[in-house]
C-alpha cells in the first residue's frame, strides 16, 4: 500500500509581481508617447443656416509638432510642420472653408486586439 502523500503545515501562497507587469508599462509606454489624432473638414456654408461639412484627410501630430497627412482618398499625402499648415491646403475654394477637428486622448491601450475593440 502506498503512502498517503504528506501535506505542507502552511499553505503556499505564490508570489505576485511586485510592479506592474511588462505588458502594462508597455501600455503606459504607448500612451505616453502616443501621437494626436485629428480630422481635416472642409466646411460649406459657414454661419449660413444650411451650413454644411466632411472629412477630407486624416492626420497625426507627433511630438516633435509635424503633422502627418493623408486626404481620405489616399491622394494627397504630406509631412507638415505643424497640423495648423494642413488648412491652407484643403481651404481656397470659395465658399469654403477648412478646420481641424482633435480626436480625445486615449486614455486606455491594451496589448490584445480583441481587447482594444
Amino acid at each position: 500500500m502506498a503512502a498517503a502523500p504528506q501535506q505542507s503545515p502552511r499553505p503556499i501562497t505564490p508570489r505576485l509581481p511586485a510592479g506592474p507587469t511588462f505588458d502594462q508599462e508597455l501600455c503606459g509606454l504607448v500612451l505616453d508617447t502616443a501621437p494626436r489624432l485629428f480630422a481635416v473638414v472642409q466646411v460649406s456654408g459657414e454661419g449660413l443656416p444650411d451650413v454644411d461639412g466632411w472629412v477630407v484627410a486624416w492626420g497625426v501630430a507627433d511630438h516633435s509638432g509635424l503633422a502627418h497627412v493623408i486626404g481620405i482618398d489616399g491622394q494627397a499625402r504630406m509631412t507638415l510642420t505643424s497640423p495648423d499648415r494642413a488648412l491652407r491646403h484643403f481651404a481656397g475654394r470659395s465658399g469654403i472653408t477648412a478646420r481641424l477637428v482633435w480626436l480625445a486622448q486615449s486614455s486606455a491601450a491594451a496589448v490584445d486586439r480583441a481587447e482594444a475593440a
